[in-house]
């Protein structure tokens, strides 16, 4: 190519002047975005801790209802299975989010050491940042009663749906039919959250919380027939 030709086009090429509002602009997109992951991320694990309460705890009261008509019995056993489930979920979530802390911590005190080596840039950013950094640990105590509340407000559904019924027979279908209802609307929730196919979320729900329910109906009523 001739040295005039090449002359033109490299006159022809112009940077594109990138400006402090565009900056700006990306930066507050990057923040909005991080900021909807985190919250639905928190969402989602709020919807799989109501789902977990929600099989558990209805499992737990059709496996004493094959063998035991007494409604009583039914209900301090839901009751039972909220209470244990609530806690260990709260104790679990506690543990596991203390033991992220303790590392991010540790990670955060490397990175303030690598920071104390470098020029004044740093040290003039370095109260804002690490402000951020704060504001963004997770918090144990926060994350355990998010876990015990969205638990406990699954396995309310199988209670509720239980309490006022005396009939056996009708107050075994009643629970199924709410807990199956429920475990549709928490499907949904947790493919909407989770940006997944809805109606194969919502039968994938509906059918793990129908096998954990008839086996455990089942293994239930098989050992209390037999004696044992």
């Amino acid at each position: 190519m001739a040295p005039n030709s090449q002359t033109s086009l490299n006159e022809g090429k112009c940077a594109i002047p990138i400006t402090t509002n565009d900056l700006e602009h990306q930066q507050t997109l990057d923040q909005n975005e991080f900021d909807y992951s985190k919250r639905s991320q928190w969402l989602r694990a709020a919807v799989l801790g109501a789902n977990d309460g929600l099989i558990s705890t209805a499992s737990l009261m059709m496996g004493v209802g094959a063998v035991k008509e007494d409604i009583k019995a039914m209900i301090l056993t839901g009751f039972a299975g909220l209470v244990a489930g609530a806690c260990s979920m709260a104790i679990g979530e506690f543990v596991s989010v203390y033991s992220q802390l303790d590392i991010e911590v540790a990670q955060m005190k490397r990175d303030d050491q690598n920071k104390q080596k470098t020029l004044a840039q740093v040290a003039e950013d370095g109260d804002s940042e690490g402000d951020n950094e704060k504001e963004s640990l997770p918090n144990p105590l926060q994350a355990a009663a998010a876990s015990a509340l969205a638990f406990s407000v699954g396995a309310m559904v199988p209670l509720l749906a239980a309490s006022f019924i005396r009939e056996y027979k009708v107050r075994l279908g009643v629970v199924a039919a709410a807990v199956s209802l429920a475990l549709v609307v928490f499907g949904w929730l947790g493919a909407k959250l989770g940006k997944a196919p809805i109606m194969r979320s919502m039968m994938r729900v509906l059918v793990g919380g129908w096998m954990a329910m008839a086996i455990t109906f089942g293994l239930t009523k098989l050992i209390g027939s037999s004696g044992l």
